[in-house]
């Protein structure tokens, strides 16, 4: 069974998935694949040779289904935008119930199946309520995700001062604390 390091999802996550019978992805290849968090789509970055693994740091396991069709892209497409107008509606709820949270990206997980919400915060906030709410409306799981103000630039920034592409969204898999002395 071949394997296939794959890059899936919002936070951009990198596993080794295998993949089944002889199929022979090249890099770049849209698939879908079944993940940890269920169905997702995600990039072929390259084969799982051993040099490539060894690089990895926790890296998610799996397994590729296909290959992404038109239909697969027609549906990630409308869950895009389907996601404007639910983020729009978390706001909302946000504001009623007065939580002190950032929302910051709403994803689906393709195929449906959950809804996972990125948000900052200063504290730890109890969103019992939200989550209620949320899956009631969206008739689905909820999963709420508290992230660091860097976890931010790698889901909404695309390219850094420096005119290139922000770092955390292309070779930063792992994002060690950073310390200064003043």
């Amino acid at each position: 069974m071949p394997k296939f390091v794959v890059r899936y999802g919002a936070m951009r996550g990198i596993g080794v998935l295998s993949s089944r019978g002889s199929d022979n992805f090249k890099r770049g290849a849209k698939v879908i694949a079944r993940t940890e968090r269920g169905l997702e789509a995600g990039e072929v970055l390259c084969r799982a040779t051993e040099s490539a693994v060894k690089h990895l740091e926790n890296p998610g396991h799996g397994q590729i289904l296909r290959r992404m069709t038109n239909e697969d892209e027609n549906e990630l497409a409308h869950m895009q935008v389907q996601a404007g107008d639910e983020f729009q509606t978390c706001l909302k709820h946000v504001a009623e119930l007065g939580l002190e949270m950032e929302l910051v990206d709403l994803e689906h997980v393709f195929g449906g199946e959950r809804i996972v919400v990125y948000y900052l915060a200063e504290e730890r906030v109890d969103f019992r309520e939200l989550v209620k709410r949320l899956a009631v409306e969206f008739q689905t799981r909820i999963e709420m995700r508290q992230i660091g103000v860097r976890d931010e630039a790698k889901l909404l920034a695309d390219y850094g001062d420096c005119g290139k592409p922000v770092c955390c969204n292309t070779h930063l898999s792992a994002m060690p604390p950073v310390s200064m002395k003043m």
